[in-house]
């Protein structure tokens, strides 16, 4: 993923990000199967394809502790603190 494509992931929303990861770990099956049969001619696709899903596994991680704090604070300030 390069920067711009990081971007592009940030604006999508959570359905989206999930239904990436999905596809992401789908080509890295893919990927690994054809390591596995020795068709796969460019071995820098699966490094590529670990780090988008690390990448999107990171955009989602962060936006649950976003949540997670915005819930906090709300119950803070429902309860007049």
């Amino acid at each position: 993923m390069s920067t711009q494509e990081t971007r592009d992931a940030r604006a999508r929303t959570d359905e989206q990000l999930a239904e990436d990861l999905e596809s992401a770990h789908q080509s890295l099956f893919n990927l690994r199967f054809q390591t596995a049969t020795r068709q796969l001619a460019d071995n820098t696709q699966m490094r590529k394809a670990k780090k988008r899903i690390a990448r999107l596994k990171t955009l989602i991680h962060e936006r649950t502790i976003i949540a997670a704090h915005d819930r906090l604070v709300a119950t803070a300030v429902a309860d007049g603190e």
